[in-house]
C-alpha cells in the first residue's frame, strides 16, 4: 500500500510539475487582421451613420503580457447623413450630369485611423497564461471624408479639385480603447481576440470652404466611435508554445 501512494505521489508531481511549465508566458511578435462594425457618436454622428471596419495591427508580447504595437483601421458605409451635394441638385432631387441626364453618383464615408497602443493580457477566465483579459488604449491620428464616385465620369462638377469643396475632410489626433479577450493556443493554430473599442477624435476640417453651403468650416469637432472588432492573430515565434515550457 506504501509502495502504491509513493508511485501515485510521483506521478502526482510530475503531472503538476507538467503543469505549471504550461502555465509559463511567452514573449513574442503578433501581427493581427482584424474586422467589426461602428457607431458614430458626438460631431461624428451628424455627419454619419453606422459603418463596416477592416484593419492590420502589429503588437509585441512580452513575457509579463503585456503588449505594444501599431493599429491601422479603414472604416467605410453609405450611411451618410450630411446631404453635401445639395447645391448642386434639382428640384426633384437629381444631380444632372453633362449630358443633361441624372448622374449615376455614390456617396459614401471614409475613415482612417493610425494608433499606437499599449496594454496587458489579465489572467482572468484564461485557458493558459498568454491567454485572458485584454485591456489596450492608445493614441494616434484619425481622418474622415465623404467619398463620391462619378460612376460615368459625367459630371463636371467633380472634375479636379472642384469635389474637395464638397467631401468634408477632416483630421486630428485620436484617442483609441480596447476591452475585450485574446486566446493564444498552445499548438499555434487558434489564436484571436475580440471584444469592444472606443475612439475619441479632436479634429478640424482641412478645406477652407464647403462649396454647398459658401461658409468656411473653422470650428473644433469631438468625434467618437463606438464599436465590436474581432481578429485573427498570426504569432511569429518559431517553435509551438507548448514547446518552450516542456524540458
Amino acid at each position: 500500500m506504501l509502495k502504491q501512494k509513493l508511485v501515485l505521489a510521483l506521478l502526482f508531481i510530475q503531472l503538476f510539475s507538467k503543469a505549471q511549465m504550461n502555465d509559463t508566458t511567452i514573449a513574442a511578435p503578433l501581427i493581427g487582421v482584424h474586422f467589426g462594425g461602428d457607431i458614430p457618436l458626438a460631431d461624428l454622428a451628424k455627419r454619419y451613420g453606422p459603418n463596416m471596419n477592416a484593419g492590420l495591427n502589429f503588437m509585441y508580447k512580452t513575457r509579463k503580457n503585456y503588449l505594444f504595437g501599431l493599429d491601422f483601421n479603414y472604416l467605410f458605409g453609405k450611411n451618410i447623413k450630411e446631404d453635401v451635394l445639395a447645391n448642386l441638385k434639382t428640384s426633384d432631387g437629381y444631380i444632372i450630369d453633362n449630358s443633361g441626364y441624372p448622374a449615376d453618383i455614390r456617396v459614401t464615408e471614409r475613415i482612417v485611423t493610425f494608433n499606437l497602443t499599449a496594454g496587458k493580457i489579465f489572467n482572468f477566465l484564461s485557458a493558459n497564461a498568454n491567454s485572458g483579459l485584454l485591456v489596450c488604449g492608445g493614441a494616434g491620428y484619425i481622418q474622415h471624408k465623404v467619398h463620391f464616385v462619378d460612376a460615368q465620369v459625367q459630371i463636371a462638377a467633380f472634375n479636379g479639385d472642384i469635389r474637395n469643396g464638397y467631401d468634408r475632410l477632416t483630421n486630428g489626433i485620436s484617442f483609441h480603447q480596447f476591452l475585450g479577450y485574446m486566446y493564444l493556443s498552445d499548438n499555434r493554430l487558434l489564436n484571436f481576440y475580440s471584444g469592444f473599442e472606443f475612439y475619441q477624435g479632436l479634429t478640424k476640417s482641412v478645406r477652407k470652404l464647403n462649396y454647398d453651403t459658401g461658409l468656411a468650416d473653422t470650428k473644433s469637432r469631438f468625434d467618437m466611435l463606438m464599436g465590436f472588432r474581432f481578429g485573427w492573430i498570426i504569432p511569429l515565434y518559431k517553435k509551438k508554445p507548448r514547446e518552450f515550457y516542456y524540458y
